[in-house]
């Protein structure tokens, strides 16, 4: 296993903690003009230290060592400052900036306090040595260096919230990728079922009549053609996307199908519902196909009526046949035929619509969607 490669400086940050040393150059000005003996190379000896303390705290792993490492620091500034003069207090905004990187507000508070200790008390205790023209020139930076940890914590603090924006944003393109697997999965089960189903019904009913009625047997291939022909179309415009379901085309589709199926079809009411939403119609008519689908593979009718309604409360979808009824067919379908009546469930649940099958002289399909009256406002606005 290999060990990490040493760095004086993260390597993600560039060469910002390089350019910040270059402001010990003023405390290292006044450490070599103004001292001698003893406390220069004490001095030398502490600006070492305190370059040490900077690059720690870059790397510093737990609460506890940072700490440490910044109360060090914290330390080296108030005896330069106690011992050497006011000049050094400047040495506080590379603290400052570490202050700023506390993001619990009870130990931000905790070293800040520290921090304008060790900033204010040097001040007083030489306050008669300072002169009022020098405090005057100290007094906005002191300002600026108290008040930058209180940004740099902001900055911080808007940084993790964006990066926690973005971990949620991949989320949700996770999920909406999923959501959109699930949905082509369905809407190639709603699309394709029925034609499928219809073309196994018809090149089986071909196998039979070839040796008895080759002509019927051609018209029944011809149709086959035909069907597989709209199958492939209806793959093509879900590809694409291009494809919105309509209850009026559902109907016509329904139709063709219907007939093909020996199934005669009658409707009553208006397929275009006043102000529906696109959302709301287009799960509507895909909630047709299935139940057309279903109708064709399991029911056995003869015949089919859909009824479209309208109240001011509701949008209402029936279905009804006359063929074996509901307990019959739940017990013939497979676990796979159940996906188009789950999935019909799922797509109503996004609009708060709901579905109830009921035996009435056969099966009886009905969907009521709710008219919200915000989606109304808007239509009308539109």
């Amino acid at each position: 296993m290999k060990s990490a490669k040493f760095q004086i400086f993260p390597r993600q940050l560039g060469l910002s903690p390089y350019f910040w040393l270059l402001y010990l150059s003023l405390p290292l000005y006044q450490l070599i003009t103004h001292e001698t003996g003893w406390k220069l190379y004490l001095g030398y000896a502490m600006i070492s230290l305190f370059v040490i303390t900077y690059r720690q705290l870059f790397f510093a792993e737990g609460k506890r060592s940072f700490f440490y490492w910044l109360l060090l620091q914290m330390l080296i500034i108030f005896i330069f400052c106690m011992g050497y003069g006011g000049t050094y207090l400047f040495m506080g905004f590379f603290t400052a900036n570490f202050i700023g990187w506390y993001s619990e507000k009870r130990n931000f508070i905790t070293v800040y306090i520290l921090f304008v200790l060790v900033e204010s008390v040097p001040i007083i205790y030489h306050i008669d040595q300072i002169s009022m023209q020098d405090l005057i020139y100290l007094l906005p930076f002191i300002i600026i260096m108290l008040l930058s940890p209180f940004a740099i914590r902001s900055m911080i603090s808007r940084q993790k919230l964006e990066e926690q924006l973005e971990d949620a944003n991949e989320q949700i393109r996770s999920l909406v990728k999923s959501e959109e697997r699930t949905r082509i999965a369905r809407d190639l089960h709603d699309t394709l079922g029925h034609t499928l189903s219809l073309i196994t019904l018809k090149s089986q009913l071909v196998e039979k009549l070839v040796d008895v009625d080759a002509e019927q047997a051609r018209l029944e291939a011809r149709e086959i053609q035909n069907t597989s022909r709209a199958a492939l179309r209806q793959v093509r415009e879900l590809v694409s996307d291009m494809r919105t379901a309509t209850l009026t085309d559902e109907l016509n589709e329904a139709r063709v199908i219907l007939q093909s199926a020996n199934i005669e079809l009658s409707y009553e009411g208006h397929p275009k519902f006043k102000n529906i939403t696109d959302t709301a119609h287009h799960i509507m008519s895909l909630c047709l196909r299935e139940a057309i689908t279903n109708i064709v593979k399991h029911s056995q009718a003869s015949k089919c009526h859909v009824r479209f309604e309208q109240s001011e409360s509701e949008w209402v979808l029936s279905v009804k046949d006359d063929g074996i009824g509901v307990s019959t067919m739940t017990t013939t379908r497979s676990t796979r035929d159940t996906n188009g009546l789950k999935g019909m469930t799922e797509r109503l649940a996004l609009i708060g619509g709901t579905m109830d099958i009921t035996a009435e002289e056969g099966a009886l399909l009905t969907i009521r969607v709710p008219i919200i009256i915000t989606n109304q406002k808007e239509c009308e606005a539109g």
